[in-house]
């Protein structure tokens, strides 16, 4: 049965989702192409007719959810520039997202994982986090462009590695403590 152009572009659409959320939750090396397809619901077989490998899928993936980071920082930068600051970092440096890397951010969960791949996933990944880091450059308080540019890299980075540094350590008291100071330092 011959399927239509929407349900093809639904149905890529619906593996991207699912790439995005396994990915973050179990690793690249930690989902295989055939259970990743039965979790979209379609089969091992029809990968191939959407993309030419799992890494493909992996940059795209990536690519999506970073995407729909940016626009709700956006979203949060044109509500109220003034709370803008303050509801990225309470979204970010939260004991939810530290324990929840299949809803969060791509960098924190498959950054390691993407720096030992190829062009395509790096390359999304750096698309990313450029488009994060411009939206903190925009409530950057530097007096010129290259200050806030510096601001928000450094901004962006702490947020990344307080997150990352969370989830590692084993002593829970520590890790809040660090998602806490990394936040008491970027909104005071």
């Amino acid at each position: 049965m011959k399927v239509s152009r929407e349900q093809v572009a639904l149905n890529r659409e619906r593996i991207v989702e699912t790439a995005a959320r396994l990915f973050r939750e179990k690793g690249y090396d930690g989902i295989g192409v055939a259970d990743l397809m039965k979790s979209a619901g379609l089969t091992h077989g029809g990968f191939y007719g959407h993309f030419a490998s799992k890494e493909d899928l992996l940059a795209e993936a990536t690519a999506h959810a970073l995407k729909k980071s940016v626009e709700r920082w956006e979203g949060y930068l044109a509500e109220d520039r003034d709370a803008a600051m303050e509801k990225i970092t309470d979204g970010y440096l939260t004991i939810k997202h530290r324990d929840h890397p299949e809803k969060g951010c791509s960098v924190t969960a498959l950054g390691a994982d993407i720096a030992r791949l190829g062009g395509k996933a790096r390359h999304a990944i750096a698309e990313g986090a450029v488009g994060q880091m411009a939206v903190l450059e925009q409530l950057m308080t530097g007096d010129d462009a290259a200050e806030r540019r510096k601001q928000a890299i450094a901004t962006y980075a702490a947020m990344v590695g307080a997150i990352v540094l969370s989830r590692a350590v084993d002593d829970e008291a520590l890790s809040v403590e660090i998602l806490e100071a990394v936040k008491q330092s970027l909104t005071a």
